[in-house]
């Protein structure tokens, strides 16, 4: 099996595996105030403390989610209560579906949503500081998922902060345990474990300290008062342990991703009807690129068959095109036959050989 969808979902790690399994001694609830609940706790503040660590955080900014999806939601549904500051929210047209839909239910409670023009797929800093009236919230993605690309949110949030009412969340769930970022001037971020070769099922959101939110989720504390619910112990552990092992040889793992990203489409491109979408604002985790003419999902299937494996769109998204590749390129055609390759630091030459040998017999037969 060739697998190249990691941006859709990674295996989880053996060491994960055996980090979750460990954990799982400590079984007692971490808010128990007996012997067995202590110890519960104890592993789990040493793991926030491995977290926060990583991200350059406070301990006390990590809420504990089941993932991206849900700290989006938090945060974007917070804004009910930061309405005072306004009632405007600027994003881009390169979100995830996570962060789309609680907008199109706050524009039903009358929030305004804007999306800030792009240039070569990135945000225009200079539109968006002429945007900035009325704004309590800018939510822009760190790194999108279908074609990877990297939005400066470090130099947004530099901008951002010369407005102290305007609140700045990015969803890093694409960034994290991939690239380095800094989040000095973020407000609130968002990420999931299994796009990091973590569990599904837990991920987290860092809060900014002195910000109040209302929490999605009510009925006690956990680890903390924003999100309630018994804490999962054996998973937050166990996405430490992830987060430690992506950042381990980090360097060294993106310069082995950045070749086997040339070589694939250095390679793809000398296909005629090969268009590739993404530039080189993207990371080179993602690599997007359409076929002219043929449906992606035939294109997909016809790999399946030779049993590689990659996706089209987001798998969480909807629509019979790809909202991101017609933001970037404006056209209809290439954002209606787009293919994603996404790899990571287990996928090897082989894995890419055996996915170009895959990708040349289905060219032929479905182009040919």
């Amino acid at each position: 099996m060739t697998y190249l969808d990691y941006s859709a979902t990674s295996p989880v790690d053996e060491e994960v595996v055996n980090s979750f399994i460990k954990a799982n001694d400590y079984f007692a609830n971490p808010n128990s105030l007996h012997k067995l609940g202590l110890e519960a706790k104890h592993l789990i503040d040493a793991s926030t403390k491995q977290i926060s660590n990583i991200l350059g955080v406070k301990s006390s900014e990590i809420i504990y989610t089941s993932g991206a999806s849900e700290a989006n939601n938090t945060v974007i549904k917070a804004m009910e209560n930061y309405k005072n500051r306004g009632n405007h929210i600027i994003t881009t047209e390169l979100e995830h579906s996570s962060i789309n839909e609680p907008l199109e239910y706050l524009k039903k409670k009358g929030f305004i949503v804007d999306y800030v023009p792009l240039k070569n797929g990135t945000v225009d800093i200079d539109k968006l500081e002429m945007m900035l009236d009325n704004v309590c919230l800018v939510t822009i993605s760190m790194v999108n998922s279908e074609i990877g690309m990297r939005q400066p949110i470090e130099e947004i949030g530099r901008v951002l902060k010369k407005y102290p009412k305007i609140l700045f969340h990015s969803d890093i769930t694409q960034a994290i345990g991939k690239i380095r970022f800094d989040l000095s001037d973020v407000d609130f971020a968002s990420f999931s474990a299994h796009k990091f070769f973590g569990f599904k099922g837990v991920g987290a959101l860092y809060k900014k300290e002195n910000i109040e939110i209302e929490p999605l989720i009510h009925g006690g504390k956990s680890t903390t008062i924003y999100r309630s619910g018994t804490p999962a112990t054996a998973l937050i552990v166990s996405m430490a342990k992830a987060l430690r092992l992506s950042y381990e040889n980090i360097d060294n793992d993106l310069n082995l991703i950045k070749e086997l990203n040339l070589y694939l489409k250095n390679s793809l491109s000398n296909y005629e009807k090969v268009c590739i979408n993404s530039n080189d604002n993207s990371i080179d985790h993602i690599l997007n690129f359409s076929v002219l003419g043929v449906k992606p999902e035939t294109f997909m299937h016809s790999l399946e068959e030779e049993n590689v494996y990659i996706s089209t769109q987001s798998a969480c998204a909807t629509g019979n095109y790809s909202k991101a590749v017609l933001a970037l390129t404006g056209d209809i055609s290439r954002a209606s036959s787009s293919l994603r390759v996404s790899i990571s630091r287990k996928t090897t030459k082989k894995d890419i050989d055996n996915f170009l040998k895959a990708f040349d017999k289905s060219y032929k037969t479905l182009c040919g």
